[in-house]
């Protein structure tokens, strides 16, 4: 029955993201507030029938404790672990709300909330050793054990729904950054930037969230895979937290080295007591982590070879106005927008244009979409404009990792800067490469090919950019990688 309702909770929950989260968000706030203070209430009455529990604030019980038999006390600190559980929600969730509200929220209910409650089943195991197989529950008193069981469940959807939605807003920011191909991507509110829905990556951890349910069947046996996953994960946003001191901040070496290094030797710590776990279901979330890399860092390795490539068809600019004024091609009325990747040279699907239909627009425009690596780029920074002559012009339009390209804002933008290219009567040339694995430098082939395989997958720029298809002119050409 409970691997039932659980199924069908999460059925429920993955098939009401595309509806969106702002009009049930208003009451997160209160049930968690319900939440919290109903086991802080729970914990403190522990407290109160054993007082003497506040006595493990001292270390030394913790260090007599590790002293007598360091090979147990290993293993308990794989379980220990476990009451940070949760904590992957306050990353994933800084891109909706910033540090400072994270910080306040955290410091001011949930860690006072928490710690109460496991000083209070600490109290209870005091008292009544046996109450170990279930403390929380056990802490209750049992006329409120069922309303509690309902609570919790609620609290449980809840945090569901952040790590969720920090995970739309994650892959939003992967893909701005270039490390994902291309997701159609849903603003489920008209007034909250950071409500998204991301169908694919929803339905990616629908399936993987219900296997993980139907592999592990209880808690206890996901208890070793969800500690392996958050211990490695403090210790990378330690190392992670090292590189932003010094390259970002500019701190010295012995600062950065002195700050990170005791993060990490709790974090290493930790993380030697999950290791135990590798091989009770603690492998999974590895194997998770190493796959989704891999797709990542060859995402990444493509676009950089692809970009090389197509650098090598290029026909520089000067050059090509250079040309046009010893042979000068028919013009043509309107405006012709090329959407390139880079800001330098002439985009492939121009030449291959004027090769085989020998016409021009009156107006050219180079058009490249840059993402920059700040969350947001102000609106007087957004978009620059370059004439070339001849009635070429150079635009780059840029973008922060958590902001949306819309092809409305850049031609308003560009009206701004002198540059008037109306959406009507406008066409849009797109490169549409064939992507061809072979043995040139680069990548290993089956790299390249599962390039190639993102690649054919990846939204189309039309509707990314939000373009009108009626006015893309796509022009295709092979690559070899």
């Amino acid at each position: 029955m409970i691997l039932a309702i659980t199924l069908a909770i999460l059925v429920a929950l993955f098939l009401f993201q595309s509806r969106g989260t702002a009009g049930i968000g208003a009451i997160f706030g209160p049930v968690m507030l319900v939440w919290f203070g109903t086991i802080a209430v729970l914990g403190l009455n522990g407290i109160l029938k054993h007082p003497a529990v506040v006595g493990a604030v001292l270390p030394t019980h913790a260090i007599r404790f590790l002293a007598e038999d360091p090979g147990r006390g290993l293993i308990v600190l794989g379980a220990v672990f476990l009451v940070v559980t949760g904590g992957e929600a306050l990353y994933a969730d800084l891109g909706h709300f910033g540090h400072t509200a994270i910080q306040l929220a955290w410091f001011t209910i949930p860690l006072p909330a928490l710690l109460l409650n496991y000083f209070g089943q600490g109290a209870l195991l005091l008292t009544n050793p046996e109450a170990a197989a279930n403390p929380f529950y056990l802490l209750a008193p049992a006329k409120l054990l069922i309303p509690l069981i309902p609570l919790a469940t609620v609290a449980a959807i809840i945090a569901s729904q952040a790590v969720i939605s920090g995970a739309f807003s994650l892959t939003r920011q992967a893909v701005q950054l270039g490390y994902i191909p291309r997701m159609e991507i849903e603003h489920t509110s008209s007034r909250e930037i950071g409500q998204i829905y991301v169908p694919s990556v929803n339905k990616m951890l629908a399936v993987l969230t219900i296997a993980l349910v139907l592999y592990f069947q209880t808690a206890s046996n996901l208890a070793g895979a969800y500690g392996v996953a958050l211990s490695t994960l403090m210790a990378l946003t330690t190392v992670m937290f090292y590189v932003m001191s010094r390259e970002v901040w500019g701190w010295s070496f012995a600062k950065a080295a002195v700050v990170s290094g005791s993060f990490l030797i709790v974090d290493l710590t930790f993380l030697a007591a999950n290791a135990l776990k590798i091989w009770h279901g603690g492998w999974v979330p590895l194997v998770i982590a190493i796959a989704l890399y891999f797709v990542m860092i060859t995402w990444k390795k493509g676009r950089e070879i692809l970009a090389k490539r197509m650098m090598e068809k290029t026909v520089p600019l000067k050059l090509l106005l250079a040309d046009l004024a010893a042979e000068p091609p028919v013009r043509v009325p309107g405006t012709a927008v090329f959407m390139y990747g880079s800001s330098d040279g002439t985009p492939p699907a121009l030449v291959l244009n004027l090769t085989h239909n020998k016409v021009l627009h009156e107006k050219i425009v180079f058009l490249t979409v840059m993402t920059e690596d700040v969350p947001h780029v102000g609106g007087e920074q957004r978009v620059t404009v370059k004439r070339s002559g001849k009635g070429f012009h150079s635009v780059v339009a840029r973008y922060g990792f958590m902001q949306d390209p819309d092809i409305n804002e850049i031609l308003a933008a560009c009206k701004t800067n002198g540059l008037s290219i109306p959406l009507e009567g406008t066409t849009f040339f797109l490169g549409r490469e064939t992507l061809i694995a072979s043995d040139r430098p680069g990548m290993a082939m089956w790299r390249e090919r599962l390039f190639a395989f993102m690649s054919r997958n990846a939204l189309r720029a039309t509707a990314f950019f939000k373009i009108p298809p009626n006015q893309v002119f796509e022009v295709g050409a092979y690559v070899e990688l």
